[in-house]
Order: C-alpha cells, then structure tokens, then sequence
C-alpha cells in the first residue's frame, strides 16, 4: 500500500519520515518531490571493475548550469536528507525529467527501512542535456511495511551505505566477498 499525502504528513508528524529541508509545497497526492543537489560525480577510471573501489570525481554544478552528456554514467545526489523508519521508500524519476531523456537510477530505486541519508542518483541520458541545482529530479513515494523490521538498514554491519553525506556515493561492490 502507498501512503497518501495525508499519511505522508502524518508519519512526518510522529518522525517515522524526515525529510530536510522540508516544503509543503513539494507534498504531491502520494509522493514527496526531491531535488537535484549541485553535487555531481563521475567514475576516474572508464575501465570500471566490480572487484576493486573505483574512484569518483567530485563537481559542482556551475550557476548557468551542466551539460551532461550521453555515455556518462554520472553520480548526483538530492538535496533532501531523508529518514525512513516504518515504511519502504522509493524514489523513481519525475515525467518531466523522464521526458527530457534522464533517467535517474539504473536499479537503485528501493531504499529500505532504516535508510537515513541523502539519496545518491545514477544518472544517465539519451542526449545531452542541461541541468542545474535545485530542479526537481525525482519523487519519494512510501510503502507500507507488514510485520516487524528485525534490522533496520542504519543498524545492519553489513550496510554499505550509512555514513552521513550530501556528496555522491560510488559503488560499494568491491566490499562483498564473491
């Protein structure tokens, strides 16, 4: 079950979601829309290897905005710092992103019970396109969640992905044993 909007307020009221910053303005009928960071990234190497930590470079997003181009696999994140600690969220891309040609995850949709960070995007396009900080980029839609969680996300050893930042994240692949 998707929460509505009423829900959405009102598990932001009892802090079972945080979004912040926070505009009202943003609450759609069953989703939250989050927005485009300044922060950017790109791999080092163009040769990327599942097995070894593979650098990112880190830019910002000038004032005129960037072009991002097609073949790039390009790490962006939200603005929104986000905390979820009863329902499932998703964060899938805006039609109107989509229609520009940008897709803003490639399998990284899910976040789960317990994610407490800001979301890092994995950005691509079918043609060059300009961005810029602050657009709209995608929306946080909730799940309903059925029984207990026995290990919330933040609390996993295991969770590669819980150290607080507003910068994008690599791949942390390299860290499983296969």
């Amino acid at each position: 079950m998707i929460l509505s909007d009423q829900e959405i307020l009102r598990s932001i009221e009892q802090g079972e979601i945080v979004i912040e910053p926070y505009d009202r303005t943003c609450l759609g009928t069953n989703s939250y829309d989050v927005h485009l960071s300044r922060h950017l990234a790109t791999y080092r190497d163009r040769v990327l290897d599942a097995r070894k930590h593979n650098e990112i470079l880190h830019f910002e997003i000038p004032v005129e905005g960037y072009v991002l181009e097609p073949a790039i696999n390009y790490l962006g994140a939200t603005i929104e710092y986000t905390e979820s600690h009863r329902h499932v969220p998703f964060l899938e891309g805006k039609s109107s992103v989509g229609r520009l040609g940008i897709d803003i995850h490639a399998t990284a949709g899910k976040g789960d019970v317990g994610f407490c960070n800001h979301w890092t995007l994995e950005i691509s396009v079918k043609q060059p396109v300009r961005v810029y900080e602050g657009m709209p980029i995608g929306q946080l839609i909730y799940f309903m969640v059925e029984g207990n969680i026995l290990s919330p996300y933040n609390t996993k050893g295991s969770a590669k992905y819980t150290g607080k930042t507003h910068l994008p994240v690599e791949s942390m692949m390299w860290r499983n044993q296969f």
